[in-house]
């Protein structure tokens, strides 16, 4: 674990003293120092705010010797270039797998998002989520499913099961195709993603209903990501009208409308 010596050389590049970094991180000095000095270990919460301010995926706080970079190579990750970006080896994810050690689909109910949010990691976590088999799957991938809340992805039904394959090389995301990403703030979202993970470090998120506004997540704020694959529902998603049947149910509500105001004009 290399975070107590990635923090002191994040700070000493930034120009920063051990009071500038802990007022701006609402803690005492002396707690900083207990961690650089490794003397104590960081907290859940306290990995957090350290991603933040640095700009650093936790991960890499705390699986990467900073000190081996090279001047270009830490001059990427100050840039935002995380080296989690790529995916490697270090990106280890918890999974379970049957009697016949073949990978589970464990699912993650509604009930269940919040401690996946910090449990995500957590092998214990993860052994206690109800798992599956989807037979037409490949074997060869893992996929995990997640129970959609809401109804920011309609006409996907809310409590819809969407499962996912596990993204190993973020790159590999393609725009317009829909992704289910965790992140510490926002949890699990189902969206249709735009990658801009190279020039700007981010994913942009939009939402399938419209009333929803797109949003954006930095790279060292993710912790997962899952290409949508399928979804589950018991419920028949809304009848599409067709174009002509909607011009003119449009012009209806029109008709309607004016004669609403000519009626409201009269009287």
């Amino acid at each position: 674990m290399y975070f107590s010596t990635n923090i002191k050389l994040l700070r000493k590049r930034k120009g920063r003293t051990q009071d500038d970094v802990a007022f701006a991180l609402n803690m005492k000095r002396s707690t900083l120092s207990g961690y650089e000095n490794e003397v104590s270990l960081p907290t859940i919460q306290a990995l957090i705010s350290f991603s933040k301010y640095f700009g650093v995926a936790m991960d890499t706080l705390v699986k990467i010797d900073l000190r081996t970079l090279t001047e270009s190579q830490f001059s990427q990750l100050e840039r935002g270039g995380d080296v989690y970006l790529k995916g490697s080896n270090l990106r280890v994810l918890t999974t379970t797998v049957n009697s016949s050690n073949e990978e589970n689909i464990e699912l993650v109910s509604v009930k269940a998002k919040a401690g996946y949010t910090t449990g995500f990691a957590d092998p214990e976590f993860i052994r206690d989520l109800p798992v599956f088999q989807l037979p037409f799957l490949s074997r060869q991938k893992k996929y995990r499913t997640f129970q959609l809340s809401g109804d920011s992805m309609l006409p996907i039904p809310d409590g819809s099961y969407v499962t996912g394959e596990f993204v190993q090389d973020w790159n590999a995301i393609i725009s317009g195709h829909g992704y289910i990403v965790l992140t510490l703030d926002e949890g699990i979202v189902f969206k249709i993603a735009e990658n801009v993970l190279e020039t700007e470090h981010k994913l942009r998120l939009f939402s399938l209903n419209p009333i929803y506004e797109p949003f954006e997540v930095h790279a060292s704020e993710i912790k997962e990501i899952w290409k949508f694959v399928n979804y589950i529902s018991s419920e028949i998603p809304d009848p599409m009208i067709p174009p002509d049947e909607l011009i003119r149910t449009v012009a209806g509500l029109k008709k309607d409308l004016n004669l609403l105001k000519s009626r409201m004009g009269k009287e």
